[in-house]
């Protein structure tokens, strides 16, 4: 093992760590502690997880040597550096919120860190706070775990997702464009036609035209890629987004869809994340309802948590397979693939939000996303 001051930093780790860590691991930290050097080497060696330690200022105390292999630092190179300081910018306010709330229960957070090649790692990162009792000193000590491929695969099957929701829209798109086209098809005959009133015709071309470039848009928005760029998003600005874009397909089977409390709502997220949730769950509700009726949007703006619930007037889902909604491939329906609402709970559950399912009482189900401020 290339460790320069190694047994300084293992002592370092074991001492702090083993003060601080909660009694119901200490015999662990113990044990370790007894185990030859050469054997916590080999433990080392074989971890490919990188663990690090760091103090309440943000300072890495001690990390790992797996950390040459993830990252192609040497651990020299990273001691008495911050951890800060090899994050993305995007990441690090996030992360520090996290932080905050951190307790000695071990917290997930996924991040992106800067290699020795100057390239971004999606990674895993575990951390928990640790206080030590003799100096009520804080400490933070976390596991990190690349999850490149992960992250690609979970990509890979959203943009496929993305795709075939694109499909299944296409007629109700083309219905919606066809209208205003042939609208225009029709003011361009007249005024070619030399007919009075030019100026009114013009103002209703520039309308038409408006409404085709806006659902045009959002088509366009399911080809793009997801971003991570999280700010205060308006509810009703995400809503009235997704409702252009599925509007023409509910109206093909006569169903209107209803906005009820959504006007000054906001929840810190990334908008083409939550759109993809709104976009997944208001594409089931219409699918689910055979005749026409309405599908309401229900926003409810307390001081601890925003709820946006989703109530269509479908047949319901029965209660016992409502747990299985979720699971990958697992779908009600003849041609659905099952990872819509599997994509849904995984956003949900990077923006420290979750997926409640409940019956109607006069039938269907209303599907609630609840985010926490």
């Amino acid at each position: 093992m290339a460790f320069k001051n190694r047994d300084q930093d293992k002592y370092q780790v074991e001492h702090t760590v083993k003060k601080a860590e909660p009694a119901n691991t200490q015999d662990t930290f113990e044990a370790l502690s007894k185990l030859p050097l050469y054997m916590v080497d080999w433990v080392e060696k074989n971890n490919h997880d990188i663990v690090t330690v760091w103090d309440e200022s943000g300072k890495i105390i001690y990390i790992s040597s797996s950390i040459e292999d993830l990252l192609g630092y040497q651990t020299s190179d990273l001691r008495g550096t911050y951890w800060y300081e090899k994050i993305s910018a995007e990441d690090v306010s996030y992360i520090r919120e996290q932080l905050e709330n951190a307790s000695d229960s071990f917290q997930k957070i996924n991040v992106n860190i800067l290699n020795n090649n100057g390239k971004y790692i999606w990674s895993e990162c575990k951390v928990a706070k640790l206080t030590d009792n003799a100096t009520n000193t804080k400490y933070y000590i976390s596991t990190l775990k690349d999850i490149t491929d992960k992250k690609e695969a979970e990509e890979m099957m959203i943009r496929s997702e993305k795709m075939s929701v694109a499909g299944q829209l296409a007629a109700g798109i083309a219905h919606e464009i066809r209208n205003p086209l042939t609208s225009l098809k029709g003011f361009l005959q007249l005024l070619q036609a030399g007919v009075k009133g030019k100026e009114e015709y013009y103002q209703i071309m520039v309308e038409e035209i408006e409404k085709i470039e806006t659902i045009t848009s959002e088509l366009l928005f399911i080809s793009k890629p997801l971003t991570d760029n999280r700010k205060m998003e308006s509810i009703k600005d995400m809503i009235h987004d997704v409702t252009v874009l599925l509007g023409p397909q509910a109206k093909l089977k006569g169903i209107d869809i209803r906005v009820d409390g959504a006007d000054k709502a906001q929840i810190n997220c990334d908008r083409s994340q939550i759109k993809q949730v709104l976009i997944n769950l208001l594409k089931n509700a219409i699918e689910a309802m055979e005749s026409p009726g309405f599908i309401t949007f229900y926003v409810k703006d307390s001081e601890e948590v925003v709820k946006i619930s989703i109530s269509d007037e479908g047949p319901g889902i029965p209660e016992e397979i409502i747990h299985k909604l979720g699971e990958p491939f697992f779908t009600t329906k003849q041609t659905g693939t099952g990872l819509g609402i599997m994509i849904t709970r995984q956003i949900l559950a990077s923006h420290q939000a979750r997926l409640e399912i409940s019956q109607n009482e006069k039938g269907g189900s209303t599907f609630h996303m609840i985010f926490h401020k």
